[in-house]
């Protein structure tokens, strides 16, 4: 995929322990979810994807070469490690490994001039050096996507990942867009709450098989989920749902509408019935789903 870059995605590759993969870990993370994702419906992708020794070497990094991605790895000394536990829906983690940052030097400078920016930590990589970037993206009109999961995470020492309430943050108080699963915050948050600590954001949450709701201001908005079929992994879903909803913002200016919610949640429904990054779908199998 040849031309400018249209959105930069940051953040790190994680391995997620799998019994059914002969390394015993499948490459995960938001980045790389929401990369593939975007590509595949359609953008010029600049990913800025943190990545351990054996993630560095992973084979799944070729789905985002063929789909057209901008890969810059950045070598991490430690990136994160975890298990992914499901249970009755919901989803608990344990963590093997934490993650070194990702340096906002890093970044390429001919990405600077980027339409959209999607900041998708998972365990400390989009460090606070991030937010300068996001203000001058934002002060050039720039459209700024930050998914809130990563940093609504604590790592006990027993080795269990702990949610967190949110708290002030300069990258999530300048974004447009902040997604996260109704999963990821504790259930005495507030609607005001999550006002106040992303100001000039929509806020969307998503809640797996119940659809979701959409935050814009004083308004909300209800949309539901999609028919699935067989499940086989529900990973990476909510950042494929993520990664659409940047899409439609970055193509059609809308964001978060009633249409571009449909969009994403069925592009998150296509996701699950396959396995890992493989499942993402691209636009073509979106439309299919929508004209179901």
């Amino acid at each position: 995929m040849s031309g400018r870059i249209q959105v930069v995605v940051v953040g790190a590759a994680s391995r997620d322990l799998a019994a059914d993969d002969p390394r015993g870990w499948r490459l995960g993370g938001a980045a790389t979810y929401c990369s593939l994702a975007l590509a595949r419906l359609g953008l010029r992708v600049g990913c800025l994807l943190g990545v351990d020794s054996l993630a560095a070497e992973a084979d799944e990094l070729s789905l985002l070469y063929d789909a057209g991605v901008d890969l810059r790895g950045v070598r991490l000394e430690r990136g994160p490690v975890f298990e992914n536990l499901e249970a009755g829906g919901h989803r608990r983690q344990r963590w093997l490994s934490k993650c070194d940052p990702v340096p906002a030097q890093a970044l390429p400078g001919k990405w600077r001039g980027a339409a959209g920016w999607l900041l998708v930590p998972v365990a400390g990589d989009v460090g606070d050096d991030w937010a300068g970037v996001a203000r001058t993206a934002v002060a050039s009109g720039a459209r700024v996507g930050v998914g809130w999961q990563g940093l609504l995470r604590e790592f006990d020492d027993d080795g269990w990942v702990r949610r967190v309430g949110p708290r002030s943050d300069a990258r999530v108080g300048l974004a447009g867009l902040v997604c996260a699963s109704v999963d990821d915050l504790p259930r005495e948050t507030s609607l005001e709450e999550l006002r106040r600590l992303a100001p000039h954001a929509t806020v969307v949450l998503t809640a797996g098989e119940g659809g979701g709701f959409a935050m814009r201001g004083e308004e909300l908005v209800h949309y539901g989920a999609l028919p699935v079929g067989e499940v086989l992994d529900p990973t990476g879903a909510g950042d494929v749902f993520l990664a659409a909803l940047m899409a439609a913002w970055i193509l059609t200016g809308e964001l978060a509408t009633a249409a571009t919610l449909r969009f994403a949640a069925a592009a998150a429904a296509c996701s699950v019935e396959g396995v890992g990054l493989a499942g993402i779908p691209t636009k073509t199998q979106v439309g299919v789903r929508l004209r179901r």
